[in-house]
């Protein structure tokens, strides 16, 4: 681990001082790369304010700060939406998006530079290497959370979840006719359902149920098709073993349909076994168990 730390350091201070993050004056303009960064998230529609500092991971008092210095030099308008005045939104001016265009014209610049001294096949590993980084930084943003079976990231998910499976399966899908007609059991202490964001975002859902004197069973994972390489259904699969090891069980368990290729592909990597069927989930070809070790949390 120390010799990756060290890796992950040294990476990142090549990449700050070959891309120019150390300068007042990022890509040769009169701003730092803050200010340049909010003005390239804002864009040619605007953004929800809040959702920009979602999506930056910055706190509020600092975004006001960064807003307020691009407002004074006319590049961009904050103003409250009509529908709801606490909420405020941004968008660019003329003189905004003259500036955002220049710094899409430097950065592909600068982005060239940093390729052009490479042969091909150098470019090509290099990009590779990045995409890959890209990847696993973006893996490692997301976040996992408790949530009410009825909140609005929650419903989301669900009903992606329902209209995917009912586009998949050969029968359709009707939650009504499942073992598990509302998502209100997974509520503690009968269970738990965990929602996966990704800049404030609801990418992928999950949940527990830990009936009495049972088995604990995963029910209505999904992972929204554009999150799919980020290895969020094992990290889903870890972190459900691991909550359901905290409640005393040591057996967890899953049902699937045989529609769901990938799915049983993972839940075999994951070392998942099929076994006969345990319930009589109409939706059900396979049916998966895996022993965990119990670790109740005192």
């Amino acid at each position: 681990m120390d010799a990756q730390i060290a890796q992950v350091r040294r990476f990142n201070r090549t990449v700050t001082e070959r891309v120019g993050v150390l300068h007042d004056r990022y890509l040769g303009r009169d701003r730092p790369v803050g200010e340049a960064r909010l003005l390239w998230e804002i864009g040619e529609q605007g953004q929800d304010v809040r959702r920009l500092r979602e999506r930056l991971g910055l706190d509020s008092g600092y975004v006001s700060r960064l807003l307020r210095s691009l407002e004074a030099d006319g590049l961009v308008k904050v103003e409250p939406q009509p529908r709801d005045r606490r909420v405020r939104s941004v968008r660019l001016t003329e003189k905004g998006q003259a500036e955002h265009a220049l710094l899409d014209v430097r950065s592909d610049a600068l982005a060239g530079s940093l390729l052009e001294p490479l042969n091909a096949s150098q470019r090509a590993r290099l990009a590779a290497a990045m995409a890959e980084v890209d990847r696993l930084l973006t893996a490692a943003t997301v976040t996992l959370d408790v949530v009410d079976p009825d909140h609005p990231d929650a419903t989301y998910c669900l009903s992606a979840y329902f209209a995917e499976v009912r586009g998949l399966f050969e029968t359709g899908f009707d939650p009504a006719r499942s073992l598990l007609p509302d998502a209100g059991e997974l509520r503690p202490d009968r269970g738990l359902f965990l929602v996966a964001r990704l800049y404030g975002e609801p990418i992928g859902c999950a949940g527990l149920k830990l009936p009495t004197g049972a088995p604990a069973e995963i029910k209505r994972m999904w992972v929204a098709p554009d999150a799919r390489r980020l290895g969020l259904g094992r990290r889903f699969l870890a972190e459900l073993e691991s909550r359901a090891a905290q409640h005393g069980c040591d057996t967890l368990r899953l049902d699937t349909n045989k529609a769901l290729g990938a799915a049983i592909s993972l839940y075999h990597s994951s070392g998942f076994q099929e076994v006969a069927a345990f319930n009589d989930e109409p939706y059900a070809h396979h049916w998966f168990e895996k022993r965990i070790a119990a670790s109740p949390s005192r």
